[in-house]
């Protein structure tokens, strides 16, 4: 993106929040209109296509820090009209010496440490060249990192806990087959630009002011297409279908992200490619659960085996295991298998954890009730001291 979208968009108002936004806010944001603008969700509507754009263009300003405090900068200078209006000095009718840019934000002070410091001179020089200060070779705008995308994945617990290769189908930008890239028709190539001479930068006076900035035939990019690529119509990308495999690692859990490096969108002339990063969803297991590495599992027992004890036979994700439930147990007590959970990255695992419920009958029969009582007859009371001091002040 030019330096002069940098001035005329409001990436603020593409995402909906505010300028005070925080970095969580603004993601949130991206996140929900990129979901639905996805041209995946918007299959033949152009508009949603531009919207889906717009928003990227946004959230890869907005969502890097160092960005944003740039934009932020640079639209708050901009915006004041300060470099809009001409000025005079000497050796121009009615003023005093020729007044310089520099002088006014560099000067032997040593620039303005808000922007590293460089001082506004190395801030101009980043804006109108997308590169640090320097001379004619810094001024020439050199290759583009792609930017990154993002996609979602709903995988199976059971995929999720051993691990599995999903083929992953994307419908992003890339690189047009036809053109390799550069936007000429086969055969031709892009010519150095006429007016700029391939720097990508043109000199334009206004007032008594000369600053540089991209050049507006060729874009700054430095070259031409004059026969453009019939497939990209000279853009050197074409939104395509394209089919991933995609390796989700053993233990992968519910909002992980995984990034693949390089997978991203192209990167322009000749810059490297950007990053695809995973979301993960996992579906709930109707019977096991997750904590972490630790699978949980809730396992009924009845009122006899809680007071009796007994030896309680429990699946777990490979297999089964046999666990002692000791005499006297109660409800809720959670007992522990270990090494029976995920498998972690390193080769060790999580453990199992059971809960055992103990079930109360809605009805028995007479002999089990004639039972209950009989037991009931010789078990002392629950001790409930703790209550009775309250409720003798409650009456």
């Amino acid at each position: 993106m030019s330096s002069k979208d940098w001035i005329e968009k409001d990436y603020y108002a593409t995402l909906g929040v505010q300028k005070s936004a925080s970095s969580d806010e603004i993601k949130k944001a991206y996140r929900k209109l990129a979901r639905e603008s996805h041209p995946d969700h918007n299959p033949g509507d152009p508009k949603a296509e531009e919207r889906f754009k717009a928003v990227s263009e946004a959230y890869a300003v907005l969502g890097d820090d160092v960005k944003r405090r740039e934009y932020d900068e640079m639209r708050s200078l901009f915006g004041s009209g300060a470099f809009r209006r001409g000025a005079r000095g000497a050796g121009q009718p009615g003023g005093g010496a020729p007044f310089d840019v520099s002088d006014l934000f560099g000067g032997a002070a040593g620039g303005d440490t808000r922007f590293g410091g460089g001082g506004f001179t190395d801030l101009f020089s980043s804006i109108f060249s997308g590169g640090g200060p320097g001379g004619p070779a810094a001024r020439t705008r050199g290759p583009v990192r792609g930017r990154d995308i993002e996609t979602e994945v709903v995988l199976d617990f059971d995929d999720a806990v051993r691990g599995v290769t999903l083929p992953l189908t994307l419908r992003a930008p890339g690189l047009c087959d036809t053109c390799h890239g550069d936007g000429a028709k086969p055969g031709t190539r892009p010519t150095v630009c006429p007016i700029c001479q391939g720097t990508g930068m043109t000199t334009r006076d206004q007032g008594s002011f000369s600053f540089s900035e991209p050049c507006r035939v060729c874009q700054g990019v430095g070259t031409v297409v004059e026969e453009k690529c019939p497939e990209c119509q000279g853009t050197g990308g074409v939104t395509k279908t394209r089919t991933l495999n995609v390796r989700f690692p053993a233990g992968v859990a519910d909002g992980q992200r995984i990034r693949l490096a390089g997978r991203g969108e192209p990167g322009e002339r000749g810059g490297p490619a950007g990053d695809l990063f995973v979301q993960v969803k996992v579906r709930p297991d109707d019977l096991f659960g997750r904590s972490g590495d630790d699978l949980t599992l809730t396992v009924p027992i009845t009122f006899a085996e809680a007071v009796l004890g007994t030896n309680l036979r429990v699946p777990t994700f490979d297999g089964a295991v046999t666990l002692r439930v000791p005499p006297g147990t109660p409800s809720g007590r959670v007992l522990r298998a270990r090494g029976k959970g995920v498998v972690r990255r390193d080769g060790r695992a999580g453990d199992l954890l059971v809960t055992l419920d103990v079930l109360v009958p809605a009805t028995v029969s007479d002999e089990a009730r004639a039972a209950l009582e009989s037991f009931a007859a010789q078990t002392p009371p629950a001790a409930r001291e703790h209550l009775d001091a309250r409720l003798r002040r409650v009456g």
